[in-house]
């Protein structure tokens, strides 16, 4: 597998893939009608727009594996005052889920965080109703730090839950342990 800088060409491959990972995991979480119809547009005009000329503190990585997309993972650095860096995005396809794929990608955007924003925490939001993605993140030490609302892109409001690390250094040390422990 190889992890790299994700580049504008990659925008449509990477769209498909968020799409339908929603479609997949964010069933009776995200509403029908946006699944069905929707999804890939709006994430199209996502991916397009953070690619063609992306923020200075905007980091995206994609894994492939013989010119196939296995997942991707995106950042903006120091983007809350309060809790740093935030991981925007981690999806991995269906078929490479349970393989490390996840991990890796968590691992290389960790690295770049350190290098970047080595003095503010990290943070991602996860739908509450998404245990499998949970339960990823507490076995790489994230700590659930508040519940609130999500205004989803469907209309609908979705709880979700916030989990921190207190520094890129801590996510890496945690996910570095359990990499030579365990692959998830």
């Amino acid at each position: 597998m190889e992890i790299k800088v994700a580049e504008y060409k990659d925008y449509e491959r990477i769209a498909h893939l968020h799409a339908q990972s929603w479609k997949t995991y964010y069933q009776g979480i995200l509403g029908e009608r946006y699944l069905t119809e929707e999804v890939i547009d709006d994430r199209l005009v996502i991916w397009q727009t953070r690619l063609i000329n992306p923020p200075f503190n905007q980091h995206v990585l994609i894994a492939e594996e013989n010119g196939e997309l296995c997942g991707f993972i995106c950042a903006f650095g120091n983007h809350d005052f309060e809790k740093g860096t935030i991981i925007d995005a981690l999806h991995v396809n269906s078929d490479n889920r349970g393989g490390g794929v996840g991990k890796a990608l968590i691992l290389e955007m960790a690295k770049w965080i350190e290098q970047f924003f080595a003095d503010s925490g990290v943070y991602l939001e996860v739908m509450a109703d998404n245990a499998q993605a949970i339960g990823f993140y507490e076995r790489i030490g994230g700590t659930n730090a508040l519940a609130r609302l999500w205004d989803a892109p469907c209309g609908n409001q979705v709880k979700e839950l916030v989990y921190t690390w207190q520094s890129p250094k801590q996510l890496l040390d945690k996910i570095t342990t359990k990499q030579e422990s365990a692959i998830y």
